[in-house]
Parts: structure tokens; C-alpha cells; sequence
């Protein structure tokens, strides 16, 4: 098994106490959030303990890896630059890892005497809406974690309301959005699916064996080639969403915008957000599925 390097790896280990109930774990549950064995997981509480920090192992059913509380860690071990980064990371880790839980770096602050930095702000909600976006990934990410069947209902691109039953895998973070990696046992295929269009989500008690996790593309719809032209004046937005290697300038001031997008009802969508400033020019079905829609929209306003 290949995990973080070694410094890396000890500071994963003393952050994932921080956070667990009584900073309390199983040897086997560190092996699995670091990626090592077991026996890579005691040979480094042997070197968090040569080091001062006390740790401390304890067998039997009710036995693990645990912190001796209270306690403080010896500021001399670290530089102020290392006590620094060592917060900067912490905040970046509960930020995007382990949202929602803020006191994690309180708990450092304090056992290393100084004040984290304040420059980093992840907030999960939609604009003037607040808590459930939260509470939802924090659902989901307890199901990963502890390996648990999750039944919701999914509204599809397409805008079909689907009940669906899912082993989570993994939470990702694409194109400003958040998507849950699953396999889904409807369709007994993996599959991925926006955090946001998740309308309600149980945990099951069912616990179910470690899967593989594909990549992204492997979970999510078929994405072809798309060529795109899109005016100049609707730059900003290009830059937000497009890599650069992904745009040509012409001469003209526009742009021609080359990626690979999944063929759905979201990507008709999206392109119509542009309005009259983009255009497709390839491939010619979804250029006549976006002017077709674009028809029906204009119907609409044309009623009296």
C-alpha cells in the first residue's frame, strides 16, 4: 500500500484524532483514511510518541488509538512558520475534506498556542439560502465514510423525478458544483450525481464492502467533442468556466470554445444562458436540440 509521504502522513493522523469523538480511532480506520497498512499506522504512533506527543494505544474491544487529554503541543517542535502552515492546512482540510468541522482547528490552535490565520472560506449554501446544503453534504459524506446505502430522490437533468437506491463512494468537487460518485443499484452501473439536485436523501443501516471508485468520466454521462463560437463581450464568463487552452481568440473579438461536454438537457440549458452570444457549431445534434428549445421558449413569450 502507498500513502502520503511520512511528515505528510503524521499530521494526517494527529488531524483525523483531532476530529473523532474522545480523539479516539481503530488502527484499521487509519490504515484505510491514510493508505497505509496497519503495521505503517503503529510504526508511526511510535514516532508521534518519541516525539512528545502523547499518544497512545489501548487493546481490547473497547481499546484503539487515542489522544491523552488535555494536553499541549510542544511549541519548540515547531518554527512559527511551521506553526503557521500547519494551520493554513488545517483549515484548508476542514474546509474541503472535512466541512463543518471547524472546531478540528480550534482544537490545533490551541494545543499549539497561536491563533490560525484567517483566509479561507469554503460556504457550502446557494445564495440567500442556508443549512440544508450543508446538512446534506455532511449526510453524505457519514455514508462514505462509514460505508453506508443512502435511498434519495434525484431530479435528472431531464427533470424526471427518480427514487434510486446508491452505495456512495466518493464527493467531488467539478465545475463549481458538488457530485456524489455511486453505484446505483437500479441500474446496477456506477453513476454520478449533483448534490444539488438530490431533493431527499435517507441513510440506510445497510453497510456494504468496499468498492472501486472510477473516475468521474466513467460515472457520468458520455462527453463528446463541442465546439462552440461565443462573443466577445461574454469573455468574463468564458474565463470562469473554460480553460485557456480551451479558447481561440479570432480576429473578429470572438471566441471559439473547444471541450468535451455530456450531450443532455443541462448542457442545452447552460448554452441558452448565453443567449444570442453563443452559437453551436458542432455537433449538429445539439445545435438542433438548442434551437429547437430555443423555439419553445419564444413560443411562449409569444403567447398573448
Amino acid at each position: 500500500m502507498t500513502g502520503a509521504p511520512a511528515h505528510t502522513r503524521l499530521f494526517q493522523l494527529l488531524f483525523h484524532l483531532l476530529h473523532r469523538p474522545n480523539c479516539r480511532a481503530t488502527a484499521p480506520e487509519l490504515a484505510e483514511v491514510l493508505g497505509v497498512s496497519v503495521r505503517t499506522v503503529y510504526r508511526d504512533v511510535d514516532v508521534l510518541s518519541r516525539a512528545r506527543v502523547p499518544i497512545c494505544t489501548e487493546a481490547g474491544r473497547r481499546g484503539g488509538i487515542y489522544l491523552l487529554q488535555p494536553f499541549v503541543l510542544d511549541r519548540a517542535l515547531f518554527a512559527p512558520e511551521e506553526r503557521r502552515e500547519l494551520l493554513s492546512l488545517t483549515q484548508s482540510l476542514t474546509a474541503v475534506q472535512y466541512p463543518g468541522e471547524g472546531a478540528a482547528v480550534q482544537k490545533l490552535s490551541v494545543l499549539l498556542r497561536d491563533k490560525p490565520p484567517d483566509w479561507l472560506e469554503v460556504d457550502f449554501s446557494r445564495w440567500g439560502r442556508r443549512g440544508p446544503d450543508g446538512e446534506k453534504f455532511q449526510a453524505l459524506r457519514g455514508a462514505v465514510l462509514n460505508r453506508r446505502e443512502v435511498e434519495m430522490i434525484y431530479l435528472s437533468s431531464s427533470g424526471r423525478r427518480s427514487r434510486r437506491t446508491v452505495r456512495p463512494l466518493q464527493l467531488s468537487y467539478r465545475s463549481r458544483s458538488w457530485y456524489l460518485k455511486a453505484y446505483c443499484l437500479q441500474r446496477q452501473d456506477y453513476r454520478l450525481f449533483k448534490l444539488n439536485r438530490i431533493l431527499a436523501l435517507t441513510l440506510l443501516e445497510r453497510v456494504f464492502e468496499p468498492m472501486p471508485c472510477p473516475a468521474a468520466e466513467a460515472a457520468s454521462a458520455c462527453a463528446v467533442p463541442v465546439v462552440l463560437r461565443v462573443a466577445g463581450e461574454a469573455a468574463h464568463r468564458l474565463y470562469d468556466e473554460f480553460d485557456d487552452a480551451q479558447l481561440a481568440q479570432q480576429e473578429d473579438g470572438s471566441y471559439l470554445v473547444t471541450a468535451e461536454m455530456p450531450l443532455d438537457g443541462w448542457l442545452v440549458g447552460y448554452l441558452l444562458s448565453y443567449g444570442a452570444r453563443a452559437e453551436v457549431l458542432s455537433p449538429s445534434s445539439l445545435r438542433e436540440a438548442v434551437a429547437q428549445q430555443a423555439e419553445k421558449i419564444c413560443a411562449v413569450y409569444k403567447k398573448p
